[in-house]
């Protein structure tokens, strides 16, 4: 068989915003010089099934590469996956991303599916595609998982590839003029991944099953390169970082930063708290001076128990957060903290403590920004996880049972229903982040004005200042009038 490739990205935001396919770019990178394939991103189409068919139907293309988030794209997924197979069987079907490498035997006792690729995808997929033209044995492709005689076999992990290695985005396989947006950062601003995986192995987070605390990047002089293309080539005027942690190594960043100072473009990161405390003022100069305008950071819990119980590491410490909150003002960089609330063993001090601990930012930075999660949990060994498993947590055996309702919302840590946390507590988060975020409107909303503004900070300054959260009906009505947002992370 010659492979002629679609690599798809199911729709993965209800708004259909189109944020670079990175992981199939990456696909398309290694693939560009050897086999024919198209991208098909659902964000940027308006019937992303009938594209796929006609593909299919009426220009060969007989494989289908599916990336696949937890969450709203898994439910797309299945469905388009399931159909495409239905109408056309000769389709080889190939999933790879976090929620295959995470739930490999689930993916492929889906009849629907036929190869999963585990963690770092490109050299897999490629072989994968040699074999299926060429002929080979399949049981020597590493990092990949198939099945065999009704059984499910799981090659033995691939050793990973420093993105450093792989071949520039192939940019011109889509219409980038439609994934350069308005936000905060600028007015065409786009995104970039220059890393993979992460040193560190906290319980909560996907990423450690995918890279097992390995963290490989580009250098500062392809990251020179990658802005220069976009800037000039496409007219981006910002780009955000999508690296688990981008953060990692100083002397990357400070270089990159040196590289980058007169292109006149701003830039976003993530990183760790403690890695971010540890740089030396010179650095945080340069990240200032090259227009770094905002860092965020997983501060996770107001609870240093909590934060040791989530395997954090290093010097995570509710002390560096407030610190690096601080020490951003001082270089007018804003901050952004990520929250997971409701741990066990008793969420509601969790909550407490952690509502506690980001008012306690706001008098130290007021404006940092906060995204308030819900703990669930991950696959791992871990404390947190076997506690989750003594109280009758269970993940899905099924694609069927991830796609329902329920699963969905419990994969974007936004409506958890789990045994530990119960309305009441659920209730209290959602009701403190409505009054948080009234009292101090994101910066990343650049359609609030400031009579707008002001009238919100307005209404819910009484609520703010006295701790009461509790049913802010007013507040919800103002939401709904306005459409004001949360503020987001990733890209906005």
């Amino acid at each position: 068989m010659k492979p002629k490739i679609i690599l798809y990205h199911p729709q993965s935001n209800a708004a259909r915003k189109c944020i670079l396919p990175m992981p199939l770019l990456a696909l398309g990178a290694v693939l560009e010089n050897e086999f024919t394939y198209c991208i098909v991103d659902a964000n940027a189409e308006r019937d992303p099934l009938r594209a796929l068919d006609e593909l299919i139907r009426d220009h060969g293309y007989n494989m289908l590469a599916v990336t696949v988030m937890p969450g709203p794209q898994l439910a797309r997924a299945i469905e388009h996956t399931r159909e495409l197979k239905q109408r056309y069987p000769h389709l080889v079907t190939v999933w790879g991303g976090y929620f295959p490498t995470q739930h490999t035997d689930v993916v492929l006792n889906a009849s629907y599916i036929d190869f999963a690729i585990r963690s770092q995808g490109e050299i897999t997929f490629l072989e994968l595609s040699r074999a299926l033209e060429r002929g080979g044995d399949l049981r020597a492709i590493n990092g990949l998982s198939l099945k065999r005689d009704a059984t499910i076999v799981s090659n033995p992990p691939r050793e990973l590839t420093s993105p450093e290695n792989f071949p520039p985005f192939p940019y011109h396989q889509l219409d980038m003029p439609r994934y350069l947006n308005r936000n905060y950062m600028g007015n065409r601003v786009t995104e970039h991944h220059s890393s993979f995986g992460c040193p560190f192995a906290c319980n909560f987070c996907a990423v450690v099953a995918m890279s097992n605390r390995r963290w490989l990047a580009q250098s500062p002089a392809r990251l020179e390169a990658t802005f220069r293309t976009l800037r000039d080539q496409y007219g981006a005027d910002a780009v955000n970082f999508h690296d688990m942690d981008f953060f990692v190594n100083e002397a990357r960043v400070a270089e990159f930063a040196d590289r980058i100072r007169d292109f006149g473009m701003q830039w976003w990161g993530l990183g760790r708290v403690d890695t971010l405390m540890n740089y030396r003022d010179a650095t945080w100069e340069k990240m200032r001076a090259s227009g770094l305008k905002m860092i965020f950071s997983g501060a996770e819990s107001g609870s240093d128990e909590i934060l040791k119980r989530m395997n954090k590491g290093g010097k995570a410490s509710t002390h560096a957060t407030i610190e690096l909150a601080k020490r951003a003002r001082a270089y007018d960089i804003v901050p952004e903290f990520s929250f997971v609330l409701g741990n066990p063993p008793d969420p509601r001090a969790d909550i407490d403590a952690s509502i506690a601990f980001i008012r306690d930012i706001k008098r130290a930075n007021p404006a940092t920004e906060f995204i308030l999660y819900l703990y669930t949990p991950v696959p791992l060994d871990g404390i947190l996880y076997d506690r989750a498993r003594e109280l009758g947590f269970r993940f899905p055996e099924t694609l069927d049972e991830w796609a329902t309702p329920f699963w969905r919302e419990f994969a974007t840590r936004r409506e958890a229903r789990t045994p530990w946390l119960s309305r009441n507590a659920h209730r209290i988060v959602r009701d403190f982040e409505r009054v948080l975020h009234a009292y101090y409107p994101t910066v990343t909303d650049v359609k609030l004005n400031g009579w707008r503004r002001a009238l919100l900070r307005a209404l819910s300054a009484w609520r703010y200042h006295s701790q009461f959260y509790f049913a802010p009906f007013e507040l919800r009505a103002a939401q709904k009038i306005w459409r004001y947002q949360r503020p987001e992370t990733s890209g906005f």
